[in-house]
């Protein structure tokens, strides 16, 4: 695990006096106490320890007992104003926010697996006198196996379509959606409101409720380090990723007419003859978008569960300019083999086949997120063969967040 950005800790009111657990306690002026239990001055104590005015308390039990790495360190003082607060740990220091007024520090981030904390706070009591306080704990020690780990698409830096989804996938499951989803945050400028979609306790989604405006800067923020997935699976790391979007590239594909329009930022800047499915292989209509690019890809029939030695049967190693628009095996790409066909006839076994130079040319400009439009045929796309997100209406979509 990595240290955490902010955990929004902040937001929790802090009244440590509340708590029966809280280690609590006045301390003599000028030194730490390392004895939760000696922290109170017997009623017979020296003339300098009762002139002590003011408590410092965390919400640390007694007793060293080990804490969850969810677990939120809050300091408060009573009859006194904290001056420092600091966690120091050999995974870190915990940074954390000290309120105005001096009435309580909250950490900002969760803590670190298998570590020993030290928590030093210094605060001035009523009469002016300083009250210091140690604490120690360790913290739960976790294996791999209790960690979920964090991929996201975009990649950082990346430039995308405006269809292009976030995507989060999670190693191990997320039973806990909804704690999840609290931490993960997408800012986009200009901003634009949109959704997390739950396909699975694995993966979600984020997807505005039009596409990205060209230009658009976006921010990914899965601040899930130390956060409780249930079942005794936790966060493992945070990840932010910033990303941009590009050119609004929208291509309409019409199989019915065997023609591909291509727009750039509303601008038509070629109209392409294509084939698409044949039948028996009907390509899908729908919304896709493009998820991955090759220039040049082996296309094997097995693969998508055509048996070799088959009629239909083919492995062609040398396909050109390929782009990938579902998960099931369709593509766009270069098909010198059907140029006799395109415009006028549906020969492929789903993909979409133009001719090398089309191809090339259609290649030069996507990038992953650009976005393909199909009509013409009765098979529909999937919501979750390939980036289908946009194959939902907003409102429906937005009902698969955990929060909703």
């Amino acid at each position: 695990m990595i240290s955490r950005r902010s955990a929004g800790a902040s937001a929790l009111a802090l009244s440590c006096f509340a708590f029966a657990a809280c280690d609590a306690g006045v301390a003599l002026p000028g030194a730490f106490s390392d004895d939760p239990s000696s922290d109170a001055p017997s009623a017979g104590g020296s003339p300098s320890e009762a002139a002590v005015v003011g408590v410092i308390a965390t919400n640390i039990p007694r007793g060293g007992d080990v804490q969850p790495v969810d677990k939120v360190v809050k300091v408060s003082a009573k009859d006194a104003r904290l001056t420092s607060v600091t966690v120091t740990s050999e995974a870190g220091d915990l940074p954390g926010t000290l309120a105005r007024n001096g009435s309580r520090w909250t950490a900002d981030e969760l803590l670190e697996p298998g570590a020993s904390y030290t928590v030093r706070a210094v605060a001035e009591g009523a009469n002016g006198e300083t009250i210091r306080r140690t604490t120690q704990f360790a913290t739960q020690a976790l294996t791999l196996d209790d960690q979920t780990y964090p991929s996201v698409a975009p990649l950082g830096g990346e430039t995308v379509g405006v269809g292009m989804p976030v995507v989060v996938t999670f190693d191990l499951p997320v039973s806990d959606r909804a704690a999840f989803e609290k931490r993960m945050e997408v800012t986009a400028t200009p901003a634009q409101p949109g959704a997390w979609h739950w396909l699975n306790d694995n993966e979600v989604h984020y997807r505005p409720a039009k596409y990205w405006k060209p230009g658009t800067e976006v921010s990914v923020d899965v601040d899930i380090n130390g956060v409780d997935a249930g079942n005794g699976i936790y966060g493992q790391e945070d990840r932010v990723v910033d990303f941009e979007v590009g050119d609004a590239n929208v291509y309409k594909v019409d199989a019915a007419s065997y023609q591909m329009e291509v727009f750039s930022n509303g601008e038509l800047l070629r109209t392409i003859p294509i084939t698409t499915g044949k039948p028996g292989f009907t390509t899908r209509s729908g919304t896709k978008v493009i998820i991955e690019k090759f220039e040049s890809k082996r296309m094997n029939s097995e693969t998508v569960g055509i048996p070799a030695g088959s009629a239909e049967a083919y492995d062609i190693d040398n396909v050109q300019w390929a782009m990938r628009v579902t998960y099931s095996g369709e593509f766009i790409h270069a098909a010198p083999w059907s140029v006799g066909s395109q415009g006028n006839a549906n020969v492929s076994h789903g993909c979409t086949g133009l001719s090398t130079e089309d191809a090339a040319w259609l290649y030069a400009m996507t990038r992953r997120g650009d976005v393909v439009e199909y009509t013409g045929t009765d098979r529909p796309m999937t919501f979750d063969n390939g980036y289908g997100d946009w194959n939902m209406s907003f409102n429906d979509y937005r009902k698969g967040s955990a929060l909703s």
